[in-house]
């Protein structure tokens, strides 16, 4: 019999496999080698694209007022103010000093520079004269420096990588344990760095955890499916050179591994294995009296287009994720559809090779385990049949509730909880979750805001703008969830405190300008102002704002009470006429990330329907099967978004993946289904077409679900809850999709072709169903 074009090259391909094997054999160990030096990149703060107006701005502050990373330790006592336990801090702030780079500033450095002096450790009255100078404002304890029961260290330190930043806080870590005596009963450690650096480790050890538990599930299933050694290893090194050759081109395209490109190997592996199901799948359905060389070529030209079509609806798909203002996830989306496209070559190329190299065999010789599937989709084109509107009308109530509960009701209830908290990123059972806990319960925010003030220049050195940035200062100090506000009026304020003439800055004109007249010098003679004021310029202020809500609506409140406050100071002072406010910042940003969640879950979602559903007019002429097909995806979507939403869940940066991941991945699903649907079609009606479609890919479909589920739920290992969620999520969403494949679908296609199932005839009824 004659062989099709498409066979053709699939033969040659065969034919080439030596020279294919090499290139892999010498490509892979190169692509993994690339791959193992993808930095990462944790933090919080960087989830914004540059883009961003508001991220160019941040960085143009920054640019004027360089920041350091900064931490805070808590250093608990029994009775922090007595001499003893003063003199352990000491010793620990000085063991700090001591490391390259790296600044403490403790109450003790206030304090010695307003009461020259005895040192607290060693004077009684001077310990007792300090408590006193402590607790006579609430600027320390605001600023964490000071506590019941604890005193505080805040410390700068340099590192301007990850790497340098993870060596830092371990010699700081070492530093503290080292000087502390046993009069500090405990250390509790807060702050970005630690954020960032938990972040970056358990992203990384997720990958870990779930290669292997995914490793496991392949064999085991490999095994049970086809029954044959060679089979497997097709299979795991064909996965082996996708995931490397996929994760590799990340290196190559820029990106570092975030918060959520560390799913793009694990995304890249379930599609990729999903592709390879199908293929062996129909590899080992060899009719009797057909050689296995000639029914592979056969096989492969067959899975050819459905293989195809998903792929590209895939890669499609995931690269609508480039619409998102979100870095992380735009660039996770070009990543995996790059990864994807480069996994659908290996699929085509390197499997075909090894399967003849190593000669897998196929049911002609080793009996594949299906009687249980058999028996089963056997009953099921009659029971779809049967409950076809129930299970419709089920599915699409279902569907609804879960739109609603994504979307909302005007008037009526709330769209999905948006959450970008940053406890929710940080593993409850953690030390930096338990001090992040602390430190809100004791101290306050973990939020920070800049408001930058632009004045022409040499205006802020102005007694009257100082005058009305004080004023200012009070008015965002009293807007509800903030925690402190510091600015160069603030420092004043604590330098007339530590001389003795109260804490507010005098109200009369003419007595603030005596107030601040040395304000040039003091911004030359030390560092504490020069973080507030622009020295080069004197153009520039900013204010350091500490506050609660760090989600979306948290951040847009703070902003629209400070823009406010700000207007309400400058109708009232003519010196800031001209002057431009700018509410910047890390936290900020964060901020906003929250607000393009759901932007970035409905637009890309919408345009990945879009895209899949012109994949499908490739495969599909139906109209109605265009948009049967797409039932059990969106079905699974939308239950899932449900679900979470009667949990109490909430989406953040990883869970808004959901739609799309399993958009793109579960419509291989469809597409596979409606390809054998259409080749069934004869004689038999639908009811025979579905046979056949069940016979030749349910098996696949099944087995492919299951491991992906199962891939997905090997995140569940995770200390790192984004990540965790996501997996929890994602696999219930596939074993949903299934679901409806094999229940919601089929009863649409009767209730769509108006047809019913031949009457049964008594030899099929069948005994106990057994394996």
């Amino acid at each position: 019999m004659p062989r099709s074009r498409i066979e053709r090259v699939f033969g040659a391909i065969v034919a080439l496999r030596v020279p294919i094997l090499l290139l892999y054999a010498l490509g892979v160990p190169a692509a993994a080698w690339l791959a193992a030096g993808i930095p990462s990149e944790g933090a919080i703060d960087r989830l914004v694209v540059p883009s961003d107006p508001d991220f160019v701005a941040t960085r143009e502050l920054q640019r004027i007022f360089p920041e350091r990373p900064t931490l805070m330790l808590l250093l608990e006592a029994d009775e922090p103010f007595r001499p003893r336990t003063l003199g352990q801090v000491a010793a620990v702030e000085d063991a700090l000093r001591a490391l390259p780079g790296t600044t403490p500033v403790s109450i003790l450095d206030a304090f010695a520079r307003a009461r020259p002096g005895p040192a607290p450790a060693h004077d009684p009255a001077a310990a007792e004269a300090l408590r006193r100078f402590a607790s006579g404002t609430g600027f320390f304890r605001r600023q964490g420096l000071v506590g019941d029961r604890f005193l505080g260290l805040a410390v700068t330190f340099e590192a301007a990588t990850p790497a340098a930043r993870d060596a830092a806080l371990a010699r700081i870590d070492a530093a503290v344990e080292g000087a502390r005596g046993d009069a500090i009963t405990g250390v509790r450690r807060v702050g970005g760095p630690y954020v960032d650096a938990f972040i970056e480790r358990e992203s990384r050890e997720a990958s870990r955890r779930q290669f292997p538990a995914f490793g496991l599930l392949v064999v085991a299933v490999a095994l049970f499916l086809y029954r044959s050694v060679r089979a497997l290893v097709a299979i795991l090194l064909t996965l082996a050179a996708a995931v490397a050759l996929a994760t590799a081109a990340g290196r190559l395209l820029g990106f570092p591994f975030t918060i959520v490109s560390t799913l793009v190997p694990l995304t890249v592996l379930v599609t990729t294995l999903a592709s390879l199901v199908y293929l062996h799948s129909r590899f080992v359905d060899a009719p009797e009296g057909v050689p296995a060389d000639r029914h592979q070529l056969a096989a492969l030209a067959n899975k050819l287009l459905p293989v195809t079509a998903s792929s590209a609806a895939a890669v499609l798909g995931f690269a609508a994720l480039a619409v998102s203002r979100i870095r992380p996830v735009r660039e996770m989306g070009i990543w995996t559809a790059t990864g994807l496209a480069i996994a659908w070559g290996v699929v085509f190329t390197l499997f075909p090779a090894l399967q003849r190299a190593l000669r897998t065999p196929t049911r002609q010789t080793v009996e594949i385990r299906a009687r249980l599937y058999d028996r089963l989709s056997a009953a099921l084109p009659g029971f779809t049949w049967r409950w076809r509107w129930p299970l419709v009308a089920g599915a699409l109530g279902l569907a609804a509730a879960g739109l609603v509960a994504l979307l909302g009701l005007p008037g009526r209830l709330a769209p999905m909880g948006v959450g970008l908290d940053v406890l929710e990123y940080v593993d409850p059972a953690s030390p930096v979750h338990r001090d992040m806990v602390f430190f809100r319960r004791h101290v306050g925010g973990l939020n920070v805001a800049r408001l930058w003030v632009h004045t022409p220049a040499g205006a802020v050195t102005d007694p009257e703008v100082l005058r009305s940035l004080d004023r200012f200062t009070r008015r965002v100090e009293a807007i509800p969830g903030v925690s402190s506000v510091v600015g160069p009026t603030s420092i004043l304020r604590l330098r007339r405190y530590a001389a003795g003439e109260g804490e507010s800055l005098p109200e009369d004109p003419a007595a603030f300008a005596a107030a601040v007249a040395d304000l040039e010098q003091l911004l030359l003679a030390g560092p504490e102002l020069r973080g507030f004021v622009d020295v080069g310029t004197l153009a520039n202020a900013q204010l350091t704002v500490v506050f609660e809500r760090g989600d979306g609506p948290g951040v847009a409140a703070l902003t629209g009470a400070a823009r406010e406050a700000w207007g309400r100071t400058v109708a009232e002072a003519p010196a800031l006429r001209g002057a431009e406010l700018r509410v910047v910042g890390e936290s900020i940003l964060a901020g906003k990330v929250g607000a393009s969640l759901v932007p970035t879950l409905t637009e890309s979602f919408a345009i990945t329907a879009a895209l899949i559903f012109a994949a499908f007019l490739v495969v599909f002429r139906s109209a109605s099967a265009r948009l049967m097909a797409m039932i059990p995806s969106v079905f699974a979507i939308l239950v899932t978004f449900l679900a979470m939403r009667l949990a109490g869940a909430s989406l953040n940066v990883a869970t808004i993946l959901v739609a799309t991941t399993v958009l793109g991945t579960t419509e291989n699903d469809q597409i596979h289904f409606f390809h054998h649907l259409n080749e069934g079609e004869g004689t038999g009606g639908l009811d025979g077409a579905l046979r056949h479609t069940l016979g030749v890919s349910g098996r696949a479909i099944v087995f492919a679900t299951l491991i992906d589920a199962a891939g997905f739920l090997a995140l569940a290992l995770s200390s790192f809850p984004p990540l965790r969620q996501f997996g929890m999520v994602t696999a219930g969403a596939f074993l949903l999709a299934m679901l409806a494949d094999f229940t919601a679908l089929p009863a649409a296609l009767w209730i769509v072709r108006r047809e019913a199932p031949p009457p049964v005839r008594p030899r099929d009824v069948t005994g106990p169903i057994t394996l």
